[in-house]
């Protein structure tokens, strides 16, 4: 016999009296359940003033070092066709690259804050309250993606200095950098809630992590690779998040010839139809990572 009933038996009128579950109370719950969690990513992400300074370290010395270095370099005569005076500016070729390096450290680091959360108990007190696992795990990974996106404004600021002109795309490209900072940190939770050592997850999201940076076309032209490198370049969803992002900055891609996304059978996907791509691979793995998240002891 429920409560309800048996109030009813006792007294009628209190029964009467005692308010019937509302619909949304579920909804609202998940929903406050997301803001805490994205609340607390926020939290980590103002106390750490340290750890922003130095994530930009390296994706500055990739820009004005490295960049710079191989921008003299192609820009010398008798590198080759398609280079020499007036080729073209490396560093802006580069700027997107460089921004894709800088969220996919933070938004990939909050798996590991979930494989440490794991090792203190605070994960064990989370799989008790009464929400939906996709919320716990939608919460992380908004905040994820907001750090993310955070952690990549200061970069846009300095679009100017390797020639990217300032205007209203940058916003645009910064909501991009908001979706793969999104799909990295999916990528980072899937991993967190499957391996429960974190030295485990640094060398597994490591040996991830890197491979699909270099087969994306964020650091240099992939469209004359070996076949079977294309084939992974076209199968590897950074590569459409690099494109979209390319494609959205202004001014091009700085460099001659290097325009060439990736395309099936000589058709280039609209960026429209990259992003889309990319939000429904982080929607199927917050879904793997959700069901196998309501598993994790």
């Amino acid at each position: 016999m429920s409560h309800t009933d048996a109030l009813h038996k006792a007294d009628p009128w209190a029964a009467a009296a005692v308010p019937a579950p509302p619909r949304r109370a579920g909804l609202l719950r998940d929903l406050h359940t997301v803001h805490v969690l994205w609340r607390r990513e926020m939290i980590r992400f103002v106390r750490n003033r340290l750890r922003i300074a130095t994530s930009l370290v390296m994706p500055l010395l990739f820009l004005l070092i490295l960049g710079s270095g191989l921008n003299s370099v192609l820009s010398s005569p008798g590198t080759g066709s398609g280079s020499g005076p007036g080729a073209g500016d490396f560093r802006t070729y580069l700027f997107p690259g460089v921004l894709l390096m800088v969220v996919q450290g933070p938004a990939m680091t909050v798996g590991a804050l979930i494989v440490w959360d794991r090792q203190a108990g605070f994960l064990r007190q989370m799989l008790v309250a009464p929400v939906r696992r996709g919320a716990l795990l939608g919460g992380i990974c908004l905040g994820g993606a907001t750090t993310g996106a955070a952690y990549a404004l200061p970069m846009l600021l300095m679009a100017g200095v390797v020639g990217v002109p300032y205007g209203l795309p940058l916003l645009l490209a910064l909501g991009v950098l908001g979706l793969v900072a999104f799909s990295f940190t999916v990528l980072g939770v899937l991993g967190a809630v499957c391996i429960r050592r974190p030295e485990t997850f640094d060398i597994v999201m490591g040996l991830c992590a890197m491979p699909l940076l270099f087969l994306s076309g964020a650091l240099f032209p992939v469209h004359e690779l070996p076949g079977w490198l294309n084939a992974a370049v076209l199968v590897n969803p950074l590569t459409y998040g690099v494109d979209a992002l390319r494609r959205t900055l202004p001014g091009g891609t700085g460099l001659a010839g290097a325009d060439a996304g990736p395309q099936w059978w000589g058709w280039t996907p609209p960026v429209a139809l990259e992003l889309s791509l990319i939000a429904l691979l982080a929607l199927g793995a917050l879904a793997v990572a959700a069901r196998r998240f309501a598993r994790t002891d």
